[in-house]
């Protein structure tokens, strides 16, 4: 017989959505109510609604991101041959991240190799071309100032001279030629050991490492895929440090510094996070009137970059109305208490706000100076 007692008022209830439903009457408001019970119907628990005052808040919606966000890069073309993490593991400063294939790397390497071995020979044999042009070029000055001599001496014909000189040129010429052999065949040794060190530094590039401790947060590749300069292959979350990126409307930017100490909703945790603001892009989107401010959060267990969050932005107080959440009883849409009319009980249809703590915030259907009624659930 107290079972029954316990749930009349829900029958009440359930009879009177149900009636509304079925009949097509207007819509319940909130503050609408069922007859008035029985004293013998008294709830097992009761309090008195509350009416306090507390602070006002705007809700800006954004999303938890890394503060520190570093993509990895490959900075050579090469198909990507092996990704060794998967978002969500923990790296430390050189570990492997992506291997590319090097063959082609490789191979030009020891093209320039070869090419260089033979720069370096060609060197040699243009020194030894320098020498012996120098050799001539002495003998045939030497013999040239001597037939001069001749010459002056008229002991020599102008045929005599004319030979020798040409014999002096040919020889300052030859000398010209080697050594402009001799000085390409030292560039041809620089572009050659140029293409060796670049060689080596392409076949470092193509294993990727982690420049310092972090977590994966995405990887963009898999093996088979060609990675090209510029394209992203892994990101890491270089550090545990969060922050919520949320856009607040203009009318309240006023309200938001740096510095500003505020809180953070994390709804699928069901708890508030202590948030700085660190930062506010200076300018307003033309399309929402709205500036984006980033505010800062410590890491904290569970909490995962890309998960929802609001910030709270206070904008004023305000008087309330509050009830134990256990009081509000729920039919579909409809919310309802059991509410204290003189010697019984009624129920109230009411329109609930947000929880705070065990209690939940009545918008409408309350004044503040009620006793509610509810029943504790029976777990036997």
């Amino acid at each position: 017989m107290k079972r029954k007692h316990r749930f009349f008022g829900l029958r009440i209830g359930l009879c009177v959505a149900a009636a509304w439903v079925i009949s097509g009457c207007d819509k319940i408001e909130p503050g609408a109510f069922t007859a008035v019970e029985k004293a013998t119907l008294t709830p097992s628990q009761t309090a008195m609604a509350t009416l306090q005052e507390t602070d006002q808040w705007y809700q800006a919606v954004g999303t938890v991101r890394p503060k520190t966000e570093t993509r990895i890069e490959a900075r050579v073309t090469g198909q990507v041959l092996d990704v060794q993490v998967s978002p969500g593991d923990q790296v430390s400063k050189g570990t492997l991240l992506v291997s590319l294939d090097s063959r082609q790397m490789t191979s030009r390497m020891e093209q320039a190799k070869q090419a260089l071995k033979s720069a370096e020979a060609g060197r040699e044999q243009a020194r030894h071309s320098l020498e012996a042009a120098r050799a001539g070029f002495k003998q045939a000055q030497a013999n040239f100032n001597r037939v001069k001599s001749y010459f002056d001496s008229q002991a020599a014909t102008a045929q005599d001279l004319e030979g020798a000189e040409s014999t002096f040129r040919q020889a300052e010429a030859g000398v010209k030629r080697a050594e402009e052999a001799l000085a390409a065949a030292a560039s041809g040794i620089l572009q050659a050991r140029a293409v060796v060190n670049e060689s080596a530094i392409s076949i470092e590039y193509t294993r990727i490492l982690a420049p310092e401790d972090g977590v994966v947060l995405k990887r963009f590749v898999e093996p088979g895929d060609l990675a090209l300069p510029g394209k992203p292959l892994v990101a890491l979350r270089t550090s545990g440090a969060l922050r919520l990126e949320a856009y607040v409307r203009e009318g309240l930017i006023t309200r938001v510094t740096p510095g500003t100490a505020l809180e953070v909703d994390i709804e699928t945790l069901d708890r508030l996070v202590a948030a700085t603001v660190e930062e506010i892009v200076p300018y307003a989107d033309p399309n929402s009137r709205t500036f984006l401010v980033k505010a800062g959060m410590p890491p904290i267990e569970g909490l995962y970059p890309g998960m929802f969050g609001t910030l709270r932005i206070p904008v004023g107080r305000q008087r309330i109305v509050t009830v134990p959440g256990a009081a509000v009883r729920r039919v579909g849409q409809l919310e309802m208490v059991q509410v204290k009319v003189g010697d019984g009980w009624q129920t109230r249809y009411v329109k609930t706000g947000a929880r705070i703590g065990d209690a939940v915030e009545i918008l409408s259907g309350l004044d503040g100076t009620e006793t509610i009624g509810w029943e504790v659930a029976d777990n036997g």
